[in-house]
């Protein structure tokens, strides 16, 4: 029986509870350790069932778990008691179950937010990866779901706490733009076990997180906390309907059980006090997909708060209580400590001294590499949009939506997801969704290029052109090509379209004819193309567009033969091998067919460069070594073996392309390329199926071997942005005891990985994310497919079997090492948002030549190239009718100030008010206020917001600034 002054105790506490946010905070005891219960359900949008299943419960034989029950009985069991607490994270979910409420449970819903019993924590549309995410895919689905939160919830409904409580891994990146959007806090579930308890002895399990050396503090700090038990509840405590635990029986039957209950909870916050600095501890009370039946968790929390606080009469020190992070992290601050410093990264994690979960940095690079895809077209979708106004929506080839690829992505940024470590059938739905979202957008962006255009001749989108496959290039006799730029400046970009004519005009948007040329198609596309394309040959012309706009091109096949002739393979006997274009030759060795030497001739320095294919046999896990490689886990249990020590080749040189074929295996292939202009070398790679006949699954990587001497330094990015320095077999806060030499250096490359010395780099950039590393000095790796016969035993329950056949590309480029971030950081934008092509049959749309259009065959949205070192990240529609959200940011991490004038940026619309932004575009900028800390160094200042003068808009290097503008658009339809 509960006493009258617990019951007493416990009402203060609701009463205390008036309005929300810290406002909310229950009543703490300065003189008692402070137990924080939090209750929270951790629910993956999409792991072992798809987004479907998880919400609707379908499938419960294989995981059980009802989203829609969970939030249901939250709800309803919140509303019986004002003392309780709950937390939610996943958007996704929580915005399809709002829609199918009534306006009285969502009333009652919103009642609870703003009194703080229910609290929004993280507030993305799902709890993202951080590893294999690249920054411009997360701020999208942050943004999303913060402006769902506060468009339907208002100033309570923003989140003041990250919880990153389980990705496998965390990025600096990502710590910095936790700051940005304006989050006091950051809370981690999952860190290196090795890290985690040396912290624990340290008492550093708390700590400041500098995001950026750029930056300066406090702009991207941000404190944050490692929670005890990953998300979970202390052992023997968990009391939801999927646990196993016995409920708190405090009867006075044979069944009582509630002495030992709670003098198990004394003793596991006894334990974890040790760990922390304060007398304010937090435990998770939840899990996976737990609170399907509330009531079961809320009654025994409700019990043991009841009955631990009633120990203190006896003597007890502890005090137990309904809270939230945000609750928790307040009185951390009001502790007024100096709290530790951290400026590198948690990645990569590992939960054990042979576990270090490094291999789902590539796992399934097909999925990967669509995410990457389709993050570049949703960028072209949003801007065109954005140019054309509400018009594009609907026109004359059917109605579109971004919406639908927005959401799409947004899902895709899940730990579960773009990770690769779902099942495949769940990996298949998130490429349906995405394909779906594809299609919604590009009705879209035909209807733009339509208005635009003055047209209302269909488009066409050919989304085989990596396999070279394209009906209407392959049996139309003339068709036009539309070149689509997202970049703020100029772009020029190699077209190659299949065809089955022999000799083509190409003629530029001024009517002038252009260089093209038809070569053969390679062996190996003609085995991607199967029974989807006979096309004999691919045309090739080098296509350019103006900034963030088009150009349009049009192709007619001739009747006559090219005087010149076809171009002809040269085989490796026939002379050199080497390819050169102006700016690069590129020797290979004439016996292996291997790349053998890299020179810039700009620069006029050389190096020799040895790249081949590797494979590493994957443990399969056996009773005297368990752990197996897997989705996870990256585990070799041999040193890398070469796919061939003798590479069959095949030569081609045309005036528009020199480029040489290598036939590694029947299963490994790559198109080593140089085109005019051209100032780095692109490495077309062709992987699959991986052969596994043998039994043994296998890891393949690509290698490139130096002399350059890199005393065990590579260098990686942080989801795109930053670069961080690595060490081989080295943590910068912590001592590594090393197990795994070749896991335990791996690290994600999202956008490029590099090695220098005090005079060379050798760059190599992806278009995906994967892993890598430099195991041995001088050479570089990346791990480009996988295909693995066992599990890893983290959950997932299936082998990462993929027998997919996956084409992808890498760019090489050599430079003296002073001189190397211009070229990798432009270089890297392109491949993560690069030109789209669009087709129409016969002469194509004939773009009006009114205001504000300059010319009748080429558009661009901006009046004038942006600075070589700023990108216009985002132009997308708002929330509100006639406005856009508007991102700008400085690439460099070094380097001096830039500034631009808005108001004259743009060329499609006219901007007549516009107001700075927090990063996420959900709340004002002026009204972002977060709580700061000390450390060593002192407290910072708080930042100071400059008055916003849009004539004259200052970026700092590493600063991203976002806006909310009102716009006009003149006579296209738009407000």
């Amino acid at each position: 029986m509960v006493s009258a002054p617990l019951v007493l105790l416990l009402l203060g506490a609701a009463v205390a509870a008036a309005g929300c946010g810290y406002q909310s905070c229950p009543p703490t005891r300065p003189d008692l350790l402070n137990v924080h219960l939090v209750p929270h359900s951790h629910d993956d949008v999409g792991w072992l069932k798809t987004v479907d299943q998880y919400y609707y419960g379908v499938r419960n034989e294989e995981q059980h778990a009802g989203v829609q029950y969970i939030l249901d009985s939250v709800v309803a069991e919140l509303g019986s008691d004002p003392a309780r607490r709950f937390v939610y994270a996943e958007v996704a979910f929580l915005s399809r179950w709002w829609g199918q409420q009534d306006k009285a449970t969502q009333s009652r819903v919103r009642d609870l937010v703003q009194h703080g019993q229910l609290e929004f924590v993280g507030g993305g549309w799902c709890m993202s990866d951080e590893a294999t995410t690249h920054y411009g895919g997360t701020l999208e689905q942050m943004g999303l779901g913060r402006r769902f939160l506060r468009r339907h919830f208002g100033d309570c409904g923003t989140p003041r706490v990250g919880w990153q409580i389980d990705p496998f891994g965390h990025s600096r990146e990502m710590a910095a733009e936790f700051a940005q959007m304006g989050y006091d806090g950051l809370f981690l579930g999952r860190v290196d076990y090795q890290d985690k308890m040396a912290r624990g002895h340290r008492q550093e399990l708390e700590l400041l997180w500098r995001g950026s050396s750029s930056l300066d503090p406090p702009t991207a700090d941000i404190f944050t906390g490692i929670l005890p038990n990953m998300y979970n509840p202390p052992a023997g405590l968990c009391w939801d309907q999927l646990c196993s635990d016995p409920p708190v029986v405090d009867g006075d039957g044979p069944e009582r059980n509630v002495d030992e209950v709670v003098s198990s909870f004394l003793q596991a916050a006894t334990t974890q006090a040790r760990q922390y600095r304060t007398n304010h501890i937090i435990m998770t009370m939840g899990s996976d997909f737990h609170y399907e039946n509330a009531h079961l968790w809320f009654k025994n929390l409700d019990k043991l708060i009841a009955h631990v606080n009633a120990r203190q009469s006896n003597g007890s020190h502890v005090h137990a209580l309904y809270s939230t992070p945000s609750c928790y992290l307040q009185e951390l601050h009001r502790a007024n400590l100096t709290w530790p410093l951290k400026t590198d990264d948690f990645l990569p994690y590992s939960d054990g001294p042979h576990q270090f979960w490094a291999g789902f940095f590539s796992s399934r690079p097909a999925l990967k590499g669509y995410e990457r895809l389709s993050l570049g077209f949703l960028q072209i979708c949003s801007q065109l949009e954005a140019l054309v106004g509400p018009a594009a929506r609907e026109g004359p080839q059917g109605c579109g939506d971004s919406s639908v690829l927005r959401e799409a992505m947004a899902v895709a940024q899940h730990h579960d997801a773009v990770t690769g470590t779902e099942r495949q059938h769940v990996a298949n739905d998130y490429a349906r969704q995405l394909s779906g979202g594809w299609a919604s957008c590009q009705v879209l962006v035909a209807n733009a290029l339509s208005l635009l255009g003055h047209s209302k001749d269909p488009l066409v989108f050919c989304d085989a052109l990596n396999v070279s496959v394209c009906p209407l290039t392959e049996t139309s006799t003339h068709f036009t090509v539309i070149l689509y730029n997202p970049l703020a400046r100029r772009m020029s970009w190699p077209v190659r379209l299949p065809v089955n004519g022999t000799c083509y005009e190409v003629t530029d948007p001024q009517g002038h004819p252009l260089p093209s040329q038809v070569v053969p198609m390679s062996g190996v596309t003609r085995q991607l193309q199967g029974r989807a394309g006979g096309a004999q040959g691919e045309l090739l012309f080098q296509a350019f567009a103006p900034p963030l706009g088009f150009s349009t091109f049009r192709v007619q096949q001739l009747s006559q033969e090219d005087p010149q002739g076809p171009p002809k393979w040269v085989s490796e006997e026939s002379g050199p091998l080497e390819i050169q274009n102006e700016h690069l030759r590129v020797l290979f060795d004439p016996l292996t067919g291997h790349l053998r030497e890299i020179q810039n001739l700009d620069k006029g320095v050389s190096l020799p460069v040895f790249q081949n294919f590797f494979w590493y046999a994957a443990s399969a896990g056996d009773a005297a070594s368990p752990q197996a490689s897997g989705a996870y886990i990256f585990r070799p249990s041999s040193g890398p073996i070469p796919v061939a020590k003798h590479v069959s080749t095949a030569l081609l040189k045309t005036p528009l392309v020199q480029e040489l074929h290598q036939n590694f295996s029947s299963w490994c292939s790559q198109v080593v390329r140089l085109r005019p202009g051209q100032p780095f070398l692109e490495l077309e790679w062709t992987l699959g199926p991986i052969p596994v006949g043998d039994g043994v699954g296998k890891e393949v990587i690509t290698r490139f071997e130096t002399p350059l001497a890199t005393a065990g330094r590579f260098f990686t990015d942080s989801n795109g942005r930053q670069i961080l320095e690595r060490r081989r077999d080295y943590r910068p806060t912590w001592n590594l005891s090393q197990t795994e030499p070749v896991a335990g250096n791996y690290y994600p490359v999202n956008t490029r990985i590099f090695i220098q010395d005090e005079k060379l780099q050798l760059s190599v950039l992806t278009d995906r994310s994967q892993g890598g590393s430099s195991i041995q000095d001088g050479a570089l790796e990346l791990m480009v497919h996988r295909r693995l016969l066992h599990d890893d035993e983290r959950g997932v329950g299936e082998a990462l079997d993929e027998p997919l056949v996956v084409r992808g590309r890498h760019l090489v480029l050599l430079d003296p090492s002073g001189a190397a971030p211009d070229g990798h950081r432009a270089r890297a934008q392109e491949l993560v948002t690069p030109p789209h092509l669009v087709l129409a049959q016969g002469e194509g749309p004939h773009l009006r030549q009114a205001h504000p259009f300059p010319s009748t065959t080429q558009f661009s949205g901006l009046r004038r190239a942006l600075p070589p070192h700023l990108h216009l990240l985002t132009v997308a529609p708002g929330d509100d009718a006639g406005t856009l959200l508007l991102r700008l940011e400085h690439l460099s991490e070094q380097g001096g100030t830039e500034t631009l004038d808005i108001t004259t940026l743009f060329s499609a619309f006219t901007i007549t008010a516009l107001r700075e932004m927090a990063l996420a575009g959900d709340v004002p900028l002026e009204s972002v206020s977060r709580l700061l800390w000390t450390t060593a160094t002192g407290i910072p200042k708080p930042p100071r917001v400059p008055r916003l003068d849009p004539r004259r808009v200052t970026l700092e290097p590493m600063q991203i600034r976002t806006f909310e503008v009102t716009v006009r658009y003149p006579g296209l339809g738009g407000p």
